[in-house]
């Protein structure tokens, strides 16, 4: 196993993408053929937390480009939603489908013990609680692990609650209700939490469009809710159909970068609330939302309900305070967009000032206390 780079060139890369990012580590294990990299953004809170993507990068530079970036998301989401941990994530780089192994996953587990707990993991795309057990058969830095062995669980349950409270929230703000019934909402991507945020949808009256790119979601979905004439779910089979929808609120829950220029420029939803991470494809896309007057609940406030969750399980899980501790994401977000409008900015700046804000003042006592 090794915990450096192969060569000169990807770490004056990481040194200029990462210069804010307390520690950026690089692991292969050839044996499995495992290459992994984790991001360690910030503990001025606590330890960094934050799950294990499991992707086909097209290369080292775009695995790393997205481990910095989900990183840095991951703290500001623990931070907003108050949670005394910092931020990381890992990426494997590979095809699950035929990457995956215990033996790998054992010795990504070992890698991550070898940070002494700066780094603890957890789920993402392309992992699965049954993987975290694996790992933590090696390493004792290990969260989201299944029920049969003391963990929290699938994440994507609570992911999926809190979102659906982010929007009620957004909702309020914008149409004085926090309610979903009667409106259409056009989810992009229903896997694990896009289909239990679709629930929550029916359950509140809305009338949901779906897409995903993988087609037996779909066909699950629509099974679950009646795919049928007069149904509350139907589907439409891309993206870019389901923009061309008369939407009120569109949810993007698969990969990040979903709002672009031109996705807002055509765009006839008043809110956007999902679960992507990092949703906005560049700085200054938050602002043409902001003119164009849609409601944006920004992502890593709305979505924070998978973090909340696999938090608990560091205290004994409970799923019952961390259900009660996802529903305050409802007035988390509420106070982001109440911020934003008293101040004249976007809700994505307001949702970094309120992060920010709490990582100097409690960061700045906590690093006294600890005498850093």
């Amino acid at each position: 196993m090794s915990a450096t780079p192969s060569s000169a060139s990807p770490v004056v890369d990481v040194f200029e993408l990462g210069s804010e990012h307390e520690q950026v580590v690089f692991c292969t294990d050839r044996a499995t053929g495992l290459r992994a990299v984790v991001a360690i953004h910030s503990t001025a809170l606590g330890p960094a937390l934050g799950g294990t993507r499991f992707h086909p990068y097209a290369s080292t530079a775009d695995a790393v480009s997205d481990v910095l970036d989900l990183s840095r998301g991951m703290t500001y989401k623990a931070a907003l939603a108050g949670l005394d941990l910092g931020g990381g994530k890992a990426v494997i780089v590979g095809d699950p489908a035929t990457l995956k192994t215990e033996a790998l996953l054992r010795a990504y587990g070992r890698f991550v013990q070898s940070l002494g707990g700066r780094y603890y993991t957890a789920c993402d795309v392309g992992t699965y609680s049954e993987d975290m057990d694996h790992v933590a058969r090696e390493c004792s830095y290990v969260t989201g692990r299944t029920v049969a062995h003391g963990g929290a669980g699938d994440s994507s349950v609570l992911t999926a609650y809190g979102v659906f409270q982010g929007m009620r929230a957004a909702a309020e703000h914008a149409w004085g209700e926090a309610s979903l019934a009667g409106r259409t909402v056009g989810v992009a991507g229903v896997g694990k939490v896009g289909r239990h945020l679709v629930r929550h949808l029916v359950e509140d009256g809305a009338r949901v469009v779906v897409t995903d790119v993988h087609t037996p979601a779909v066909e699950r979905v629509l099974a679950e809710h009646g795919g049928h004439a007069g149904g509350a779910v139907r589907a439409v089979a891309s993206t870019a159909d389901l923009l061309a929808e008369p939407l009120d609120v569109y949810a993007p829950c698969a990969l990040g970068r979903a709002i672009t220029d031109e996705v807002v420029d055509i765009l006839s939803a008043r809110v956007v609330c999902g679960a992507a991470n990092n949703q906005l494809a560049h700085p200054g896309v938050e602002k043409a939302l902001l003119d164009r007057g849609i409601v944006y609940a920004p992502d890593y406030c709305v979505n924070a309900g998978g973090l909340i969750q696999v938090a608990d399980e560091l205290e004994g899980f409970s799923f019952e305070r961390a259900h009660q501790r996802a529903t305050g994401i409802y007035d988390t977000t509420r106070a982001v967009l109440e911020t934003a409008a008293a101040e004249g900015v976007s809700p994505a700046v307001a949702a970094d000032r309120l992060a920010e804000r709490r990582i100097r003042d409690v960061g700045r006592l906590r690093g006294i206390w600890l005498g850093r």
